[in-house]
């Protein structure tokens, strides 16, 4: 289980103070794939990152498996938004995602295993001398994600993955990651700012208010576990929690606190 609780973060320059986080408390369990949206500039990056262990909070704590995350805690993952930055751009494929698994000294042969079955987990199954300059951004999103599954992560972190790539792509994406979702069962925390992706993905949506960030609003998303991008969407009941979580963006954005009905929570 994920358990952030009471987490407060406040950047400090000078005698400036610009409160992002305020007495924020939710908890994903395991196995469990949980979406956060809000509105832009609410806090979501410095969220993922203290989850992270990579930014330290003002108060409050954040627990992973039952230990307080003080740095980076083992068994976690994360995959970046600009996939460019995070691809080295002089190391093949092969290299870029093995070079997590020389960090945790498993074996040559092991390591090679582990490359070649994420790569296919992706769909870019012989691309492995490539350079992720020769690749489209679609595919080095892919790469980003099969060097996260290659880890054999508990916990899987994605802060908003899929913004820089047209919608085509993105909607292959967030299928392939409900794919891996099920077939490895990870612990996935996926943040975005698209409410359709939030619902499309997720068993839960945390709605995030507008900083100093809390907790807006959480539902859970009761369409079938089974989705697609033809049906889901065109089910009436998406385009209910699509709305309801619409209008807590908006009331967040406002500074106002609705009600929950017409959600189940």
């Amino acid at each position: 289980m994920l358990e952030v609780s009471s987490l407060k973060k406040v950047y400090r320059s000078g005698a400036r103070e610009v409160e992002a986080l305020r007495d924020l408390t939710f908890t994903v369990d395991s196995g469990e794939l949980v979406c956060l949206v809000g509105p832009s500039g609410c806090g979501k990056t410095t969220l993922l990152r203290c989850i992270a262990g990579l930014l330290e909070p003002t108060g409050g704590q954040v627990r992973l498996d039952g230990r307080e995350v003080s740095g980076p805690p083992p068994g976690l993952a994360m995959v970046f938004q600009e996939y460019g930055r995070s691809l080295f751009p002089w190391m093949s494929v092969r290299d870029n995602v093995e070079l997590p698994l020389k960090q945790k000294k498993i074996t040559r042969d092991r390591r090679k295993t582990l490359v070649e079955q994420a790569l296919d987990a992706v769909g870019l199954a012989g691309t492995e001398s490539a350079y992720p300059w020769q690749l489209s951004g679609g595919m080095q999103q892919r790469v980003a994600i099969a060097r996260a599954v290659a880890y054999e992560p508990s916990t899987l972190l994605m802060d908003e993955p899929f913004a820089a790539v047209d919608a085509q792509t993105r909607a292959d994406l967030e299928d392939l990651v409900r794919a891996l979702w099920q077939r490895l069962e990870v612990t996935v925390l996926f943040i975005t700012h698209d409410i359709d992706e939030a619902v499309y993905l997720g068993q839960r949506v945390v709605m995030l208010s507008s900083s100093p960030t809390v907790v807006q609003d959480e539902i859970t998303v009761d369409l079938p576990s089974t989705r697609d991008q033809l049906h889901t969407r065109a089910d009436p009941r998406f385009t209910e929690l699509r709305t309801h979580v619409y209008e807590q963006i908006q009331a967040a954005k406002r500074g106002l606190q609705l009600g929950g009905a017409g959600a189940s929570s």
